[in-house]
């Protein structure tokens, strides 16, 4: 009878056990599942530069370009950049004219053609196939849509400042003008065209192969710049909009 009842304790100590072990082992899994999603949330919300969310070749595109752009083919992306480097070289540095440059290319390949001509029907006694030239209409008129949309696109912002509705984007974009105009007397748009050019082909790929370095460099200057800018704010932009009469900023709204 004393071992019965004795076998009797040991079980329902042993069931015992056996739900504080249960409970223990579910709870660390609640906790280990409900650790999971925080896990993934921080990984989510990894500061990216300019908030993007896809890798800098679909920023770009995607295409052809953005594969020069990111240096994927050393030889086209080298080919592309030497020939902006040869025309500003040419057009700045040795001072030439788009005219003269033209009509001296036009010399020299009626030259060779002629000569190239005549060579031949002297040694072959007959005439040179010679191919003829012949644009695609295609890639003229893609060009030109997206032109046309990326333009109709800034025209709609501008319209947008200029209603009035927002006068610190109004303000920053005055601001941002003022300084390009600055810029601009600093050299002609041939010279700014090529700086921006060779700014292309070389900011993306050195932010894609140190992005891992560089965001958390810009996430530093985008709070400090956050913090200057709520101080500019307060002292400047707050007086402006203080001084403005109550019945047009009625209108504005």
């Amino acid at each position: 009878m004393a071992e019965e009842t004795e076998r009797n304790g040991e079980s329902l100590i042993e069931k015992i056990t056996e739900k504080i072990h249960g409970h223990d082992s579910s709870s660390s899994d609640s906790d280990s599942d409900s650790e999971k999603p925080v896990a993934s949330s921080i990984k989510e919300k990894v500061f990216r530069l300019f908030g993007r969310e896809k890798p800098v070749h679909s920023v770009f595109g995607g295409g052809k370009a953005a594969d020069v752009f990111l240096w994927r083919n050393k030889k086209v992306s080298a080919g592309v950049l030497g020939g902006a480097t040869a025309v500003w070289v040419f057009f700045e540095l040795l001072e030439y004219h788009l005219l003269t440059l033209v009509s001296h290319i036009s010399i020299l390949l009626l030259a060779l053609l002629f000569l190239w001509s005549n060579a031949h029907t002297f040694i072959h006694k007959s005439p040179p196939r010679i191919p003829e030239v012949h644009l695609p209409e295609e890639p003229f008129l893609q060009v030109a849509s997206a032109l046309r949309i990326e333009i109709n696109r800034g025209f709609a912002v501008l319209h947008n400042i200029g209603t009035g509705k927002d006068l610190k984007t109004f303000l920053f974009v005055i601001a941002g003008l003022w300084i390009l105009s600055i810029v601009g007397n600093w050299g002609n748009f041939l010279t700014l065209f090529y700086i921006i050019f060779v700014l292309l082909h070389t900011v993306p790929v050195v932010y894609n192969k140190y992005e891992d370095k560089i965001d958390p460099l810009a996430e530093k200057a985008l709070i400090e710049i956050k913090k200057q800018y709520a101080v500019f704010d307060a002292k400047v932009l707050s007086q402006i909009l203080s001084k403005i009469p109550k019945s047009l900023k009625d209108k504005l709204a």
